[in-house]
Order: structure tokens, then C-alpha cells, then sequence
């Protein structure tokens, strides 16, 4: 008989401590050293809904929510729902404060199913259908962001009424190398380039329509955004283009949305865009700019999807097989795998793993943990430190997973799509049920 089976409260004390920037803000350990989030521990969850599944924090989103709000009291703060949309989500997200941003039919439908005031919410996309837009439209929300002449003219057919508008920009701001993470350069396919008159031959061709009403610029810089320096090169020049339609339109627009990209960290010691510090340099830009330009203070929209979902996520897999190859590697095999995380596949994204049913009491060494998809690169974590006493059937948590999982998530290999799991003071409940092959079947009507 060990220590820990005479105290076994000494376990919570003796697991593994896990990066408070990375897990939802109510985890901890219980008394038998397995990780607990919402007060429910997370093999529990893996038992009773299988595996695998998401888990997400309830008070984790709305922790977010408040965070952005007390930074910035002022501002608009709107949820993109792109990051993970589903009605629940919606309804937290609104109901501290924050208003919405979509970019489909789907998600309009959540939204309307979720009750969402549809003044709240925005229209975002660089290809709006003719029945997006209608149903944006017959919906009646709030803006609309437009993206090419096609569709400010499609607008302008369809609106019956005085449509509010915001033009997409680009500020021509690079601020990384990879091309899926940069919005806010020339040489991609959204917004109007500000430079050779691209931005100037949208805005007249708005305000030449009687229906539309031209109420501000919008820019997005990208993602993963680490720097708040950018959004202040970003403020400079839309306050500059704000005030250039001022004095040559005789038009004062007043919303000035700096879209979102706040990074989050997904491996211990990442760095992240915290709120605070960002609506000091904000503050800043704001105020530097407008009186550069003797521009009247815009209402800022910032447009946080990743910083309000990501932290609050946790997916868990069980263990299905461990093998060593001849190079030392050793691979962990579990039961989901990229159509659950495509992130991986997709970016190069890297995360952190923990043992979530027990207390990893041996030695740690680097394992790659790997899915059940027949593609090499399947990859869930590239050497992540896990016990070498690791089994199959142990379950598997890996943070920070409640932005773009259960969004990008595919039915690859006829596998169904996770549920969703909220837990909230102690108690868990099914947010989205899982896919099954019956699911599949009924979609397929060739035969």
C-alpha cells in the first residue's frame, strides 16, 4: 500500500499541473487526481457520451465575454460565429452583452433559432448569394458588410429598404507569412484594396445606391495575432480613408469595425492577445488619429470568435493502441483524429495533451499522438509529453479546442462528427448529439 492510497487527496496535490492559459478557468484535479472541468470529471463524460467528444465550459465563454466587455466598455463587441456556432453558444454570447457575426444562411438560421434581435448581428462573406443576401435581408440584419461591386449592386436590387452598410478594406497590413492566416494584405481574396482606388470606386458606387446606407469601413488583419501594434497601424489608416470620405463625399460614416484574430495559446508559453492591453493601444490609435485628422471618434466593433470559444473546449479520445518504431517515436493511436481537428492537417497547429482519467504517477517522455484515419498525416500532437506508463483505454484530453473543431469537423472515413458536452456547476448536458451512421445514410439517397 502506497501514500496515495492512504491519502488519496494527495493526488490532486501530486498531478501534473496544467497551464491555466490553455484549460477553461473552473478546471482542477479531484481527489483521485483526474482532471474535472465545470465540476464534472472528464472520463465521466468520456463513459457516458463516448469518445470522441468536445467538452465545453460554459463559464469559460462567458468569462471571455466579460473580459472584452470590461476592456472595452465602449466598443461593440461581436461574437464571430464562424469559431463555433451553434444555438446554445449563441445564447450565452448575447446574453452578456455581445453581438454576432455570421456568414451563411446556417448560421442566420442558428441565430434566429437561438433568438438572437437580428439588429445584432452582422453579415460578413466575400461570395453572398443572391439568397444569402435576400435572407439577410427578409431577416433584416443589422449590417451587411460588402466585398465586390457584384454585390453591392445585388444588394441594392434586393434590399427594400434603407440597408446599412460597412465596405470591407484592406488596409494592406502583412502580419504573417502564412497565406490562410493573412486578410488584411492586397493579394487575397477579400475586401477593396485601399491603394489605386479600389477602396474610393466602392464607396461611390454605395452611396449611388438609394437604398443603401453607407455607415462605416471594416478591415480583419488575420489570425493568430500576437501584436497589438498592428490594429494601431490598422486605426491610422481607416480613420484616414474615414476622413477622406468625409472631404470627398461629403459623407460621415461612424463605425469603424476592426474585425477580430486575437491570438489564443495553444502549447504552454505561446504568447496570446490579452483584451486589457489591447484596448490601451486601441485607446491610443483612436485618439491619435482621429486628432490627426480631426475625425470624430467612430463606435469601434471588434470581432473576437477564437478568444471567446477556444480556451473553453477540451476534446477527449480514448487510447486505442501504443507502438514504438525503429527510431525510438512512439505513436499513440486514438479513436478520433482529423475529421474531429483538421487544424493540424490544415496549419500546422501544435497542442498540448494531458491524461484525463487518472493520475499519471510514472515518468513522462515524448509521444506523438496520432488519429485512426488512413492518411500519414493524421497527426493530433507532435511530441507531446505523456507517462510511460500510458495504456490503452486511458482517455486523452487535449485544451483549447472549442474554436474551429466542431465547425471544421468532417465526415471523413464515414465517421460521425463528435457531440457537444456543456458542463456548468457540476453537471453535464448535450449541447449537439453525436453523428451516426444511421445519420449518413439518410443523407444518402442514390440508391
Amino acid at each position: 500500500m502506497t501514500l496515495l492510497d492512504l491519502f488519496p487527496s494527495l493526488r490532486a496535490a501530486m498531478a501534473p499541473r496544467l497551464d491555466p492559459a490553455l484549460w477553461p478557468v473552473t478546471t482542477n484535479h479531484d481527489d483521485h487526481g483526474r482532471i474535472r472541468v465545470g465540476g464534472v470529471a472528464l472520463d465521466d463524460i468520456a463513459d457516458q457520451y463516448g469518445t470522441p467528444t468536445y467538452v465545453l465550459d460554459e463559464d469559460d465563454v462567458r468569462h471571455r465575454c466579460h473580459a472584452y466587455r470590461t476592456a472595452f466598455p465602449d466598443a461593440e463587441i461581436a461574437y464571430a460565429a464562424k469559431a463555433l456556432m451553434i444555438r446554445a453558444v449563441a445564447g450565452w454570447v448575447t446574453s452578456e452583452g455581445l453581438s454576432l457575426d455570421a456568414c451563411s444562411e446556417g448560421e442566420l438560421a442558428l441565430a434566429q433559432a437561438a433568438g438572437i434581435d437580428p439588429r445584432r448581428i452582422i453579415l460578413h462573406g466575400n461570395a453572398k448569394t443572391a439568397t444569402l443576401l435576400r435572407t439577410a435581408v427578409d431577416v433584416g440584419v443589422g449590417r451587411i458588410v460588402v466585398d465586390s461591386h457584384t454585390e453591392i449592386r445585388l444588394l441594392a436590387s434586393l434590399a427594400q429598404g434603407r440597408q446599412k452598410v460597412l465596405i470591407r478594406a484592406t488596409p494592406g497590413i502583412a502580419i504573417h507569412g502564412h497565406p490562410a492566416l493573412a486578410t488584411g494584405v492586397d493579394d487575397q481574396k477579400f475586401g477593396f484594396p485601399i491603394a489605386e482606388g479600389h477602396l474610393d470606386s466602392a464607396v461611390r458606387l454605395v452611396l449611388e445606391q438609394s437604398n443603401l446606407e453607407l455607415v462605416g469601413l471594416h478591415c480583419h488583419l488575420g489570425s493568430q495575432i500576437t501584436d497589438s501594434r498592428f490594429f494601431a497601424a490598422a486605426i491610422d489608416r481607416m480613420i484616414g480613408q474615414m476622413d477622406q470620405i468625409r472631404r470627398d463625399h461629403g459623407v460621415l460614416v461612424s463605425n469603424l469595425d476592426l474585425g477580430g484574430g486575437h491570438a489564443v495559446p495553444y502549447r504552454p508559453g505561446d504568447p496570446e492577445l490579452d483584451p486589457a492591453a489591447l484596448a490601451r493601444v486601441v485607446e491610443a490609435a483612436l485618439d491619435d488619429a482621429c486628432a490627426r485628422n480631426r475625425f470624430p471618434r467612430p463606435t469601434v466593433t471588434l470581432e473576437p470568435g477564437r478568444a471567446i470559444v477556444a480556451r473553453a473546449g477540451v476534446t477527449l479520445y480514448r487510447v486505442v493502441s501504443i507502438k514504438t518504431v525503429r527510431d525510438g517515436r512512439t505513436f499513440v493511436a486514438v479513436d478520433g483524429g482529423m475529421s474531429d481537428n483538421p487544424r493540424v492537417a490544415l496549419y500546422g497547429a501544435r497542442y498540448d495533451v494531458a491524461v484525463a482519467n487518472r493520475h499519471p504517477a510514472g515518468a513522462h517522455t515524448p509521444m506523438t499522438v496520432v488519429g485512426r484515419h488512413c492518411e500519414a498525416g493524421d497527426v493530433l500532437a507532435h511530441d507531446v509529453p505523456l507517462p510511460c506508463d500510458l495504456h490503452p483505454g486511458d482517455v486523452l484530453a487535449v485544451p483549447c479546442t472549442g474554436a474551429y473543431h466542431h465547425s471544421l469537423a468532417s465526415t471523413y472515413n464515414c465517421i460521425g462528427r463528435p457531440p457537444v458536452v456543456a458542463v456548468r456547476g457540476g453537471t453535464a448536458r448535450e449541447l449537439i448529439r453525436r453523428e451516426t451512421t444511421a445519420d449518413l445514410l439518410t443523407r444518402d439517397v442514390g440508391l
